[in-house]
């Protein structure tokens, strides 16, 4: 978490991306950004609307193409998504290494006149996107999960059919028409049933649009990997890992994370095969393109890995913020999502948390802000002052829908902190999950602040007694050290090391 947002309210949304962010999704309403993403494998994808300039250093290629009407639709954009994502990730070695793979792609991209901007997101999330006008991001997230330069190739090579098939633009026109669209049915045939059937039909056609793009996309991402001289195969490896990555970090390991109807892209094993299937063009897998994995791991080696310092720390089931000067813990089996806007967290049962804060301006009693009418279906009765370890401190509860919830707002200083927790309506895990976060809320002390240090991603290579066991062991901020050192090296839960390779270990 960033800074403080100025208000929220407790409401459903409509994100079906991924379990853990549809459950988070009901504890507040996010601001969405209006435009046309290409959004492609977005583990935690969620775009907002902050008031930003645009950087004066940016991180690029090429610069776009002065006067046309795509570049001017990316740049007016491009403020919006880089402050949703935490920023640029600014590190010379590293922009070097994307810019050699993005220029070796470009050569014999499908259009060679297009020029490209490139920005890398301080985003620990694993996402990769387009907009229209060659604008291309990608965060450190990605970078950090990729073994090989081929897999960031694949990814940008993706990306870039999406700019030079005009999908961002294409995309915005066929939405257009179904507003029309939607709009004109619901004036002619009001609520009737052949009206709603008319409506569902003209979203599942906007579906299914955007999923032949992103077929598409795959199909001229391969050919432009393998004439690029990368290993055509890096794209159906890397869909592979993203695919265990966000396995990884479910709450729920063995939900189905692939099947959404309406999502906008195809399921990860559909991909991956098709991906292989495209590759085959190139001959057997193993036979050609190179992977660039020597130099690929030379640019990445010190890479900013998870939180920064400006957003607050995960270290396993604990939030720490050193600028703040707070930290909290959520209960065991539960997830958390530091975003830049709040904390996210979520557990069994489908309870969720979500933990921000704001600015203190109007000096008001606890008890009279929570009932200022942010709080959807606010139980008056309930708002009560509390004391959560000698900070002054109120809470509430509150009910909508299917959903029960807690509110409890702390002040320390300038600024008031908010937990607001939900579970199904008559779950008694609201109360000892909210019990839980109010308990472990504490200031830290300016010794437990200077302690904090980021996390990075340190390239070391295998010694003669070194084991996946006693690299794992080496891995910082997280308790499943060995399957994350498996996930972010793409071992297999058979495969062993051997005196001499390289491999990425999580450290300060």
């Amino acid at each position: 978490m960033q800074f403080f947002s100025r208000n929220s309210a407790m409401a459903a949304d409509s994100d079906r991306r991924r379990r853990p962010a549809r459950l988070a999704s009901t504890v507040a309403a996010f601001v969405t950004s209006g435009v046309i993403l290409s959004s492609c494998q977005s583990l935690f994808e969620q775009a907002y609307e902050p008031s930003v300039s645009p950087s004066s250093n940016p991180q690029i290629v090429e610069e776009v193409q002065k006067g046309d009407p795509r570049a001017q639709m990316g740049a007016r954009e491009h403020p919006r998504i880089v402050a949703s994502y935490g920023g640029e990730y600014s590190d010379a070695k590293t922009e070097r290494l994307v810019a050699r793979i993005a220029g070796a792609l470009t050569a014999v991209s499908e259009n060679p006149n297009q020029s490209y901007r490139i920005t890398i997101l301080n985003s620990p999330a694993i996402n990769a996107f387009a907009l229209p006008g060659g604008y291309l991001y990608v965060t450190r997230g990605l970078l950090a999960l990729a073994n090989d330069a081929s897999e960031v190739a694949a990814v940008l090579s993706h990306e870039m059919a999406h700019v030079t098939a005009n999908h961002g633009i294409e995309r915005q026109r066929r939405e257009e028409a179904e507003v029309i669209a939607s709009r004109v049915v619901a004036e002619v045939l009001s609520s009737d049933l052949a009206g709603k059937q008319a409506l569902a039909r003209g979203k599942l056609r906007l579906a299914a649009f955007s999923r032949q793009q992103e077929l598409q996309a795959d199909v001229i991402g391969v050919r432009t990997l393998g004439e690029a001289g990368y290993d055509p195969y890096a794209a159906a490896r890397f869909l592979d890992s993203m695919a265990r990555y966000s396995q990884f970090t479910s709450v729920d390991p063995d939900a189905d994370q692939s099947l959404d109807f309406l999502s906008s892209h195809p399921n990860a094993p559909q991909r991956v095969e098709l991906a292989k299937r495209h590759a085959r063009a190139f001959g057997p897998e193993g036979t050609h393109g190179e992977t660039g994995r020597d130099y690929y791991l030379n640019g990445i080696d010190g890479l900013l890995y998870g939180d920064s310092p400006q957003e607050g720390f995960v270290r396993g089931q604990t939030f720490l913020h050193g600028q703040l000067g707070i930290r909290f813990d959520v209960p065991v089996g539960f997830q958390i999502d530091n975003k830049v806007e709040a904390v996210l967290a979520t557990g069994p049962g489908d309870v969720a948390i979500r933990f921000d804060g704001v600015a203190d301006n109007q000096k008001i009693s606890l008890p009279n802000y929570i009932s200022s009418g942010w709080v959807t279906g606010l139980l008056p009765d309930t708002i009560q002052t509390i004391s959560v370890n000698g900070l002054e401190a109120a809470t509430a509860k509150a009910s909508a829908d299917r959903w029960d919830f807690d509110i409890t707002v702390i002040r320390i200083g300038p600024q008031i902190f908010r937990f607001l927790t939900a579970v199904p309506k008559g779950s008694p895990a609201l109360e000892t999950t909210a019990a839980q976060l109010r308990a472990s809320f504490r200031r830290i002390t300016p010794q437990e602040a200077a302690s904090l240090k980021p996390l990075r991603v340190r390239v070391v290579t295998v010694g003669s007694g070194d084991t996946v066991g006693t690299l794992s062991a080496r891995m910082m901020g997280t308790e499943r050290k060995l399957e994350l050192f498996r996930l972010i090296n793409a071992l297999g839960p058979t495969s062993t090391v051997a005196p001499g390779m390289r491999v990425k270990i999580i450290s300060e």
